[in-house]
């Protein structure tokens, strides 16, 4: 059986003989015998490599392909420059991963320097980390990092994206906050049932701009509320919104944090995508994660560094209340590349577009039968309701080559429009349903 150990047998034998071990049963021999294998693993012969790649477009060709997609949710088709990839395919950029000795990576350092500062300029908030995992980690981190003594509970509204809802509630659990679910009222956040559970104990509040659905939220009314509690405020919020809407730093937000996905980041089952956050100053040291910074060498030449990790285990040790010890460098840098490429103008085209689109996809679909939900106004996403079950409905869009929207219920559906979509794509979908 062959051996994914790179180095040689030699090599091994005198690194055993090195510490004081004749061979590897001797190294492992405090394991018991009746918790060994004492077998070969029960693994397939090896494949060539044209046989691998035989099996594997095989595999893959069991995947389907939609040309046209209404479904977002969380993860959105947004137009990808052609350099994003070009830079990205640059062997000195793919990795995944920042090298540990990060001051001798000046490149990769200084490409999240960039990345830090276009994140500051998007969300208008003062302070940005290199990233972490995904939004919902980064919602997550959020909430941990608003923690006081005195001040232990967290209210997130029901109107987040479910996952992220969750992936609040494991953190709460593991570092043992209080979590209280704020309901929603009319499919936004219910802000008089927020203003009556405010308490001294609070210590932050949590919501999704634009909502699950699709909906603005009153955010300025629910910041203004958390404020006069004293508890922080934290906006997760969609990206591409920010190319017309208020940013979170207008909002007064204390915190910021949302999925980068859509800045550059290709459709993928699992990601891997990357969570944004950012802040203001005064709770920079409370960011998990990395924070690169620009300084001046002896002899004067600019040069990056890691300046700030007051979080993170591998400085703190046991005192850390984080261990995001790297981030999504590669993805971070995606997201450099896109939004230097886009520009101001070029986000608030997509911005737009992608707004107008579903709100003309909206009035076809409500002449079909799918009646708009959302009460207030949205932004690219929205919710229908009709007498025709949502998986039938679906099911035939599905016929004809097109992903609709998330079934919400038997009778509701949450649509999306990017600028993607032509406006003979949504026609086409309107005159299916029709047919329903």
């Amino acid at each position: 059986m062959g051996s994914y150990v790179p180095n040689t047998k030699q090599e091994q034998q005198a690194m055993l003989e090195d510490i004081g071990y004749g061979s590897m049963d001797d190294l492992f021999r405090d394991i018991p015998e009746e918790v060994k294998l004492n077998r070969e693993l029960e693994l397939p012969a090896g494949l060539s490599e044209m046989e691998v790649r035989k099996t594997m477009e095989k595999i893959a060709g069991k995947n389907k392909i939609y040309p046209t997609i209404f479904r977002g949710a969380g993860a959105y088709r947004h137009y990808i420059p052609a350099i994003v990839e070009e830079v990205l395919s640059k062997e000195n950029f793919r990795t995944a991963y920042t090298p540990y000795q990060a001051e001798i990576s000046q490149g990769i350092l200084q490409s999240i320097f960039e990345y830090q500062t276009m994140i500051c300029d998007l969300t208008g908030m003062d302070v940005s980390n290199a990233s972490v995992y995904d939004g919902a980690s980064a919602a997550a981190e959020g909430v941990a990092m608003c923690r006081e003594k005195k001040r232990n509970k967290a209210l997130v509204s029901a109107t987040v994206l479910p996952w992220v809802l969750e992936t609040v509630r494991t953190y709460c659990f593991g570092n043992g906050m209080e979590l209280e679910v704020i309901p929603e009222k009319d499919g936004t956040t219910d802000l008089e049932w927020l203003k009556g559970h405010l308490d001294q104990e609070t210590a932050c509040v949590l919501i999704q701009h634009p909502n699950y659905y699709g909906t603005l939220e009153p955010a300025e009314a629910i910041g203004r509320a958390a404020h006069e509690a004293g508890a922080k405020f934290i906006m997760s919020v969609n990206p591409i919104v920010l190319g017309i809407l208020k940013t979170p730093g207008e909002y007064g937000a204390d915190v910021a944090v949302g999925e980068g996905q859509p800045l550059g980041l290709p459709l993928a089952f699992g990601g891997p995508y990357l969570g944004f956050m950012a802040c203001t100053r005064a709770m920079m040291r409370k960011l998990p994660g990395r924070i690169v910074g620009e300084t001046k060498d002896r002899n004067g030449k600019t040069g990056y560094v890691l300046t700030l990790q007051a979080r993170e285990q591998h400085i703190r040790r046991e005192k850390a209340s984080s261990n995001i010890c790297s981030n999504q460098a590669l993805c971070a840098l995606a997201v450099s590349v896109y939004l230097a490429a886009m520009g101001n103008e070029g986000l608030e085209q997509a911005a737009v577009s992608s707004m107008s689109k579903a709100h003309y996809f909206a009035k076809q679909l409500a002449q079909a039968g799918y009646r708009t939900e959302n009460p207030g106004e949205f932004f690219h996403e929205f919710v229908t309701v009709s007498e025709t079950p949502s998986e039938k409905a679906l099911r035939m869009l599905e016929a004809h080559d097109i992903l609709g929207g998330l079934p919400l219920d038997d009778h509701r559906i949450l649509w999306c429009c990017t600028e993607m979509n032509t406006k003979a794509e949504m026609d086409e979908a309107v005159r299916i349903l029709k047919e329903v």
